[in-house]
Parts: C-alpha cells; structure tokens; sequence
C-alpha cells in the first residue's frame, strides 16, 4: 500500500526464525565494519529484496546492522561471541545509518506525545463532541508549542541552575521553573511592573527569555 501511494516509509522487520549467524556472514559480505571499540564491530548495509505485488514484482531496499562482540564493555572476554541484528525495510536512498536514526527518533516523537498527554492533562478530552474536543486540542497544541518555544530559547546559554546538560526541555521543567515562578504583580507610578525576588536562582534565565520574546 505504501508504495502505491508513493509514500516514504521505514519499517522494522520481524525476524521471525532468522539467524543472526546468516546476517552476520551477509554483513561481512555486503556491509561496512566499523570497529566502536575494542571487542566490538558493528556491520552497517543495504541488500536489495525482491516482493510480490499484484502479480508484479518489486524491489525493495532491506538495511541491516548487525554487531558482533567479543569482549564486553568492562573487558570480560567471552568464550562465545555474541551476536544481534536489526533489519528495516524502506525506500529511502539515504545511508543505513540514517535510515537508522529516523527509525529510533519514532521514541522521541513518542515522548512528545506523552507531554501533551500528561503533562499539558490532555489525555482524556472532555466533550463527547468532536467539534469541542478539536477546540480544546487545538488550544493545547499551541500551549504547547509556546512552551517548547520557551523550552529551546532557555537552552541557548548555560545559565540555568539545572546541572544536567539537556538537547530540550521537558514541558513540564518549563512551567515549574519558567511559568510558574515566584513573583508580584505591583503598581508603582503608574505602570505595573512583574517584581523577582533578586536571589531566585531562576531570575536570569527568566530575564533574558522575557527580553527574547518581548
């Protein structure tokens, strides 16, 4: 159906009752070696594949990675070697370890979802009716979007109390730390103004988003 619709795909294959022995001599024969460590070679490839179609047949793009190890990561050398293999179909003319990569990244999308499911509590929408319910979620997607935006901007300079360097920031990290911070509303001389406490360590990183976005 995919390649009907000429639509992209990446699709991981069940291995079913292969061997990871075969794979391994099939990697040896058409893949790349690449040595990560001492003990461990990893074998990254493509072989074309041959399937049926309404009585036409069709090529197919089948990648593989298959690892062999020999030592493990703390040095143990083992009497038998240890294989593990992974197989994707797709039609992307694109290197195996990129067809790799996006197939993983589908764990990251995974956990957006959860955010805006859990943390946004958007998991259970609250009309029986579509129209209501498409409302609500549109007005949760660009909740969203804002934090994610509030999110990325935090992390163009390291000075945030947070001593864990992150790639993105977790919703939820935002609205504690960012939405929610301590602060009063005052009015003085006419305009009001948003009053920090000078010793919150969370004032710099507010500062400089507010400026960002003003």
């Amino acid at each position: 159906m995919l390649l009907e619709n000429h639509a992209s795909f990446i699709i991981k294959r069940n291995p079913r009752k292969e061997k990871a022995e075969d794979w391994l001599y099939i990697a040896r024969k058409y893949g790349i070696c690449c040595e990560e460590r001492e003990g461990k070679k990893v074998y990254l490839g493509s072989i074309p594949e041959t399937i049926q179609i309404k009585d036409q047949e069709r090529s197919i793009r089948k990648v593989f990675k298959v690892t062999e190890r020999t030592i493990s990561r703390d040095g143990q050398i083992f009497l038998i070697p240890e294989y593990e293999f992974e197989t994707y179909w797709t039609d992307l003319e694109v290197p195996p370890h990129v067809v790799i990569s996006l197939y993983h990244n589908h764990g990251t999308c995974e956990q957006f979802h959860s955010e805006i499911k859990s943390e946004l509590d958007l998991e259970r929408l609250p009309s029986g009716k579509y129209e209501t319910n498409g409302l609500v979620l549109h007005f949760g997607v660009f909740a969203y979007n804002l934090l994610r935006l509030i999110g990325q901007e935090s992390l163009k300079k390291q000075d945030t109390p947070l001593k864990k360097k992150t790639t993105r920031r977790r919703i939820r990290t935002v609205i504690q730390n960012m939405i929610t911070l301590a602060s009063k509303l005052v009015f003085r001389g006419r305009p009001w103004k948003l009053k920090v406490a000078e010793t919150n360590k969370w004032l710099p990183v507010f500062t400089r988003l507010y400026q960002a976005f003003y």
